[in-house]
């Protein structure tokens, strides 16, 4: 599971840092969270194809988040005809997407095959690998927040299972999956050849002021990815404009039993986020601060 920071600044892009975005790769999944201006182009200067993308998570309709959605759908029709984009977001996102598009009249675009689903609360998508789950957030128009959750998984012990002299193939596909097994007469239990690995979460709090979904988001992720428009001397502002302050962020995560906190959408007041950085840590340790084309792997 990788994680790739694509813009961090928050409405207006700074010479260092783009509008929000950030792209999460996982086996055959490429999942942006939100779309920013210019994000196409982050993902070019980050070494990923923009067809590597094959869903977007909208958390609102907030140009900072958004503008860079039609130029991308674009460009996937000149790149890849009739590719599959799953595209989730909040009440609107259909009629939203339709109208930018109609606005810019590319040919290219229709060789996408969009799939558009607007999502309220709870699930937005689950395979065999991984659950999507989303909660609304507080911020003057819809709002979601989403984690990503994967599924646990076994692994195999494979000296035992040479003892056993089982071979690869198919049959060792079935005993990932949980399935016992029949081999040379014997029933062999999946749970005494493998062992269970823990799923990772990851969650994603956009713009937004403090609110119980927050910590219902946050709540034993193993990374928090979270907004901190402003630090806490501003907090009046911050509150009055429906965003997070970074020792806000350091709250959510010191209540939600959060292994390690991210910071984004910084305003362009900020030339540095150490002042940011160092409001969050007051109440919880085990924070950063993201950059343009910061890069995490979670193993």
């Amino acid at each position: 599971m990788e994680i790739t920071f694509l813009g961090t600044s928050s409405m207006i892009p700074t010479r260092d840092r783009g509008q929000s975005a950030i792209f999460l790769s996982y086996l055959a999944e490429g999942i942006l969270i939100d779309c920013g201006e210019n994000t196409q182009r982050q993902l070019t200067k980050a070494g990923i194809s923009p067809t590597k993308v094959t869903k977007i998570l909208i958390t609102h309709w907030h140009g900072d988040h958004t503008l860079g959605i039609p130029g991308l759908i674009q460009s996937l029709g000149s790149y890849k005809p009739n590719m599959k984009l799953e595209i989730y977001g909040p009440k609107g996102t259909k009629e939203n997407i339709k109208t930018s598009l109609s606005i810019f009249q590319n040919k290219s675009q229709k060789d996408v095959n969009l799939i558009i689903k607007e999502i309220y609360s709870g699930l937005v998508f689950e395979n065999d690998d991984f659950i999507i789950q989303a909660l609304p957030l507080k911020h003057g128009i819809p709002v979601l927040g989403y984690t990503f959750i994967e599924k646990d998984r076994k692994r195999l012990k494979m000296n035992k299972i040479k003892k056993l002299g089982i071979p690869e193939g198919p049959i060792l596909g079935k005993i990932q999956k949980g399935e016992n097994i029949t081999w040379e007469n014997k029933e062999i239990k999946a749970d005494l050849v493998t062992s269970n690995i823990k799923g990772k979460k990851i969650a994603f709090i956009s713009d937004t002021g403090l609110t119980q979904n927050c910590y219902a988001l946050a709540e034993n992720a193993d990374l928090l990815i979270c907004e901190s428009t402003l630090d806490s001397s501003l907090s009046e502002k911050a509150e009055a404009r429906l965003h997070l302050t970074a020792k806000q962020g350091g709250l959510i995560a010191k209540n939600s039993n959060v292994k390690q906190l991210i910071l984004t959408h910084f305003s362009p007041r900020y030339k540095d986020t150490k002042l940011l950085e160092k409001d969050a840590k007051s109440l919880f340790k085990k924070t950063t601060c993201a950059k343009d084309f910061m890069h995490i792997i979670l193993q």
